[in-house]
């Protein structure tokens, strides 16, 4: 490496090396690399190259890590980092409650299984490298990059391709830097693309956590004290655990009005594969032991799992765990009573057919979640640049990657709307390093709610700079053909030749979400936003194999304005599926689930019917009042999958998935 041999998420940290310098750490951490003609790199046979191993024992676990040796300096005892929150007295609290309920839950490395594996190519122009690859991040790339080489940031130039899925496995830089430095030591064109295995060997994976947790309920079913300790397993390097141990404490209690709240986590150094950031830094994890404790105080208190949720849903006015009140867009008690009645129906749906067949149960679960959209207590803004050309052509220089969820087309619908000209007529420049203002990283459900309203911004200024030019008022409508603009305002037409402009009109846009710091006990305002949303879901559990089949799923979600309701309800179907791999069946075990055939996926045939209800309670500071959709629609599937088998079987599940084998030794006992 010509620069720093290490790369890594925080700003301070950076543990991973590009090629590992004599000590291997994970199984897929990559040691060299072999830069040729296809046929000659091919060629090459893994037992010929001069590499002399010396196996060692791994910390496989956070168990065997936190009693086993420092694999890093920086952290003695391989706990990289803390997450806390405090919030009034939970001792107490428990003390005078009506009922507790208490349990130990785990979880699994989750492959995020991007159909698009790692790939990329990078070309040296001149003293710069141009890097183009899949990502979800271009600006920490060319950062990350820019370091590993040695140079200035700006001889730096990254090029995203159209990405094919990231789920936040693409934050992390994989073949850029590699791409870079052969591209650099060669000084010629280099290319690459992982094969699944190299893909699902090397990259992050979701956080497996070791969960204990109580919650507490009064004579009326309301929630009075929840407490919580979660351990993540960060795998071999610090990727975005510090980010999961510190937005799980904000997150665990749920969605619930809980006056006090005690959450402690450590993300913990192990020799497993790094577990970064996917689809929910950590919220999905909570949300699984959370919600089982709401259906065990709901069993306790005789009270329908629907009505426990509803009493205690967090509203309007409420206080969340850090002391931040929610004046506005905090839609769950609307988005509950929307799932009503699809959870009576499926309650009716089971009781109907249980009373066919003994082997086949079924059952009906629900469950509920909050979200913050954006970086938890750290600025995290964006900027756009929007551009009236002198020959009639409107761009929108975009930095924000599109992973498949849809930001290219809803941030240009905003640009568009707030400029007052039709989307079809604005072409759009997206994420190129070199020619695209930082839009900040695709991650944390934040580009509708962020680059959405930066793009807003950027598009009512533009507006704001035309209209004078016709002595239009506010209300004026616009047309544009060719290089005539032309702007109606009331009875009165004015044009506006553009070609005779001594320049093309442009203007910029920033938003920054306001938040604040935490303090030492977790009180301040993480997130400007948040999501909301409920689900319930209708099962069937053949005893005789423990497996289940999800019937139905019905999903309510506070979107705070749905800009594009196809979109959204695609973000919300995907979400869902993604999440029913959570529960049923997916697990990465390195060295044994490392491609699509061993490590299994949801087909078309695993997800059910999906009814969505759009519940729109707007946020102010969003664009139009839009926020965050695409993490939120994941969280709650799992635990209401739970729930539902635990409704058709009795099964208290604490562990995902749930195989089969797991499920028919439960019914065992």
């Amino acid at each position: 490496m010509p620069g720093h041999n290490g790369f890594g998420i925080m700003p301070n940290l950076k543990d991973q090396p590009v090629l590992a310098p004599g000590h291997v750490r994970y199984r897929g951490e990559a040691v060299l690399a072999l830069v040729g003609k296809r046929a000659a790199v091919e060629a090459v046979r893994d037992a010929d190259l001069p590499i002399a191993w010396e196996p060692l024992p791994p910390l496989a676990g956070t168990e065997a890590a936190l009693a086993g040796g420092a694999l890093h300096a920086h952290a003695p005892d391989n706990v990289l980092t803390r997450g806390h929150l405090r919030r009034g007295d939970v001792a107490s609290a428990h003390a005078a409650s009506a009922a507790t309920a208490k349990g130990h839950f785990t979880t699994a490395f989750v492959e995020h299984a991007y159909i698009e594996p790692e790939a990329g190519h990078a070309v040296p122009v001149g003293d710069r490298i141009e890097v183009t690859a899949c990502t979800q991040a271009p600006a920490i790339d060319r950062e990350e990059t820019a370091r590993v080489l040695g140079i200035p940031e700006a001889h730096v130039r990254i090029i995203p391709t159209a990405c094919g899925g990231g789920f936040g496995g693409k934050l992390d830089v994989s073949v850029q830097p590699l791409l870079a430095v052969a591209a650099r030591v060669t000084g010629r064109a280099v290319r690459t693309v992982y094969s699944r295995i190299e893909s699902m060997a090397s990259s992050t994976k979701r956080h497996p956590a070791s969960i204990s947790a109580r919650m507490s309920a009064d004579a009326e079913g309301r929630f009075t004290a929840y407490e919580m300790e979660g351990d993540f397993n960060t795998g071999a390097y610090a990727s975005w655990g510090p980010t999961v141990a510190n937005r799980v404490p904000v997150h665990a209690s749920g969605p619930y009005r809980v006056p006090n709240v005690h959450n402690r986590t450590r993300a913990i150094y192990t020799n497993e594969t790094p577990a970064g950031a996917f689809r929910g830094f950590g919220v999905p994890q909570a949300a699984i032991a959370t919600e089982c404790l709401v259906d065990d105080l709901a069993e306790a208190m005789g009270m329908d799992r629907w009505a426990i949720r509803r009493l205690n849903a967090i509203g309007h006015g409420d206080a969340t765990p850090s002391g931040q009140v929610l004046h506005a867009s905090a839609g769950l008690p609307e988005c509950l009573d929307a799932l009503r009645p699809d959870w009576d129906a499926m309650l009716a749906d089971a009781a109907g057919l249980n009373a066919g067949s003994p082997r086949y149960r079924h059952g009906a679960g629900i469950a509920c979640m909050w979200y913050g959209c954006g970086n938890t207590s750290l600025s995290n803004p964006s900027t756009m640049r929007v551009v009236l050309d002198r020959d009639g052509t409107l761009t929108l220089f975009n930095g924000a990657c599109d992973i498949g969820q849809g930001s290219t087309t809803v941030i240009g619908q905003i640009a568009a709307d707030a400029i007052g000209l039709p989307v079809a007529q604005l072409r759009q420049v997206i994420g190129d390093t070199d020619l695209t203002p930082d839009a900040g990283k695709t991650s944390a459900s934040r580009q509708t709610f962020v680059s959405g309203r930066a793009a807003y911004e950027a598009g009512s200024a533009l507006r704001r700079r035309i209209l004078p030019l016709a002595n239009a008022g506010p209300d004026a409508h616009l047309h544009l053909h060719g290089t005539t603009l032309r702007v109606n305002d009331g009875e009165a037409t004015r044009t506006i030749d553009l070609s005779s402009l001594p320049e093309p009109l442009e203007a910029t846009g920033y938003f920054d979400p306001p938040t604040t710091p935490l303090d030492a006990d977790g009180q301040g305002t993480p997130y400007a936003t948040y999501g909301f949303a409920a689900q319930c879901a209708l099962v069937r559990v053949d005893t005789a194999l423990g497996t289940t089949k999800v019937l139905r799923i019905a999903a309510a979600q506070d979107v705070g304005r749905a800009i594009n309701p196809t979109l959204v309800e695609g973000q919300i179907h995907g979400g869902i599926a993604q999440g029913l791999g959570l529960a049923l069946m997916e697990e990465f075990i390195p060295g044994r689930t490392e491609n699509l055939h061993d490590y299994l996926i949801p087909t078309v045939g695993d997800v059910p019917p999906i009814t969505v209800h759009l519940i729109e309670d707007p946020d102010p500071e969003g664009p139009y009042g839009a926020k965050g959709v695409g993490e939120p629609a994941l969280v709650p599937t799992a635990p209401a999958i739970l729930g539902a088998i635990r409704h058709a079987t009795g099964v208290r599940v604490t562990r995902v998935p749930v195989l089969p084998h797991r499920l028919w030794e439960a019914l065992q006992g």
